[in-house]
C-alpha cells in the first residue's frame, strides 16, 4: 500500500515509519519542518514539507500522491499548547479529510485520546459517550476530539486509535527531557484518586500498522493496569528520584481510564508492554 503518513515527525510518526516500510509499505511522511525531512527519509520514507493549515498545498499533496491510506498523528502538544493542538483536530483534520475524499483515498488512520469520555462509573469502554459538556478548559480537547472524530467518519473507513497517556522517548514522561517527568522532578503533581491508563509510544505506532487492517471505528489504544494517581505517581517519582508526591483527595473529570477489551478481543491487539510498570517505572 502506498501510506501518507501526516506527523511523520512526531513521538509516534517517527517510529511507525520504519515498521511501516519494513512490512513493504511505501510510505510518504509528511513535515512542517523541512529540518526533519531528513529523519523521515533516514526510516525510509519519502518526505515532504507541509503546513496542514495550508489547504490549497495538502489538497495537491494528496492528489499527486492518491495513496491507499493517510495516518494522521498530527499533534501540537510538545509544549502542551492545547489551542493549537484543538485547531490541529478541527481545522487541520478538515483540512486533510476533505483532501483525502476528493483524491478519493479509501482510508484514514485517527490519533485521538482515550481521556475525553464523559464522567461515569469504572473504567471506559469505546460504547460510552464522549463528554460534550465538558466545562473550560477541558472542553477545548475534548471539542477539538470530537471535531476531528466526525470529520474521519466522513471517510469511507476511518479508524480513531483513542491513545492512552504516552510515554517511553519524546512524550512528556521522558525522564530526562519530558514536560511532565520535569514537573514531578518539582514536586508540582499531587498524587489524586484519578484514574489514568498509560501506552507505550511504541505500542502507539504499532497500532497504526495494524489499524490498516482493522474495521471502522473508535479503539481504545491502552495498556492493561488503569491506575489512581496515589498509586503510579509515587512510584514513578521514586523512579526520577523525585520528592514524595503530596497526596490530594478527588480527581479531575475526565480521569477514569479506558478499558482495552475491544482491540484484545477483537482485533488482537496485544501491547508490547501491558503494564505501565514494565515502562514508565524504567528507563524508558
Amino acid at each position: 500500500m502506498k501510506i501518507f503518513v501526516a506527523g511523520a515527525a512526531g513521538a509516534i510518526g517517527r517510529l511507525s515509519l520504519p515498521m511501516l516500510t519494513e512490512t513493504g509499505h511505501e510510505v510518504v511522511g509528511m513535515t512542517r519542518d523541512r529540518a526533519k525531512a531528513a529523519q523521515i527519509e533516514h526510516a525510509g520514507a519519502s518526505a515532504v514539507v507541509a503546513d496542514i493549515f495550508d489547504r490549497e498545498r495538502i489538497f495537491e499533496l494528496i492528489e499527486e500522491l492518491r495513496p491507499d491510506a493517510v495516518i494522521h498523528q498530527l499533534t501540537a502538544l510538545s509544549e502542551w499548547n492545547l489551542a493549537d493542538n484543538a485547531r490541529i483536530r478541527t481545522e487541520g483534520t478538515r483540512n486533510l479529510v476533505d483532501a483525502a475524499l476528493a483524491a478519493n483515498v479509501p482510508r484514514m488512520i485517527v490519533q485521538s485520546i482515550s481521556w475525553a469520555y464523559e464522567p461515569g462509573q469504572g473504567i471506559a469502554s469505546e460504547g460510552e459517550e464522549l463528554d460534550i459538556e465538558a466545562p473550560e478548559p477541558r472542553k477545548i480537547s475534548v471539542d477539538g476530539v470530537i471535531a476531528m472524530e466526525q470529520a474521519a467518519a466522513e471517510m469511507p473507513h476511518a479508524v480513531i486509535l483513542r491513545y492512552g497517556a504516552l510515554y517511553g522517548p519524546g512524550t512528556f514522561y521522558e525522564r530526562e527531557h519530558g514536560l511532565f517527568a520535569g514537573r514531578v522532578k518539582q514536586g508540582l503533581v499531587p498524587a489524586t484518586d484519578g484514574v489514568t491508563s498509560f501506552l507505550h509510544v511504541e505500542d502507539a505506532a504499532r497500532s497504526a500498522v495494524l489499524a490498516l487492517d482493522w474495521p471502522s471505528g473508535p479503539v481504545n489504544i491502552v495498556d492493561d493496569e488503569p491506575a489512581a494517581g496515589k498509586l503510579w505517581l509515587p512510584l514513578y517519582a521514586r523512579s526520577l528520584g523525585a520528592p514524595e508526591p503530596v497526596a490530594q483527595d478527588g480527581s479531575n473529570r475526565g480521569e477514569r481510564g479506558a478499558s482495552n477489551t475491544k482491540a484484545r478481543q477483537q482485533y488482537g491487539w496485544l501491547p508490547k508492554y501491558p503494564t505501565w510498570r514494565e515502562g514508565l517505572l524504567r528507563n524508558n
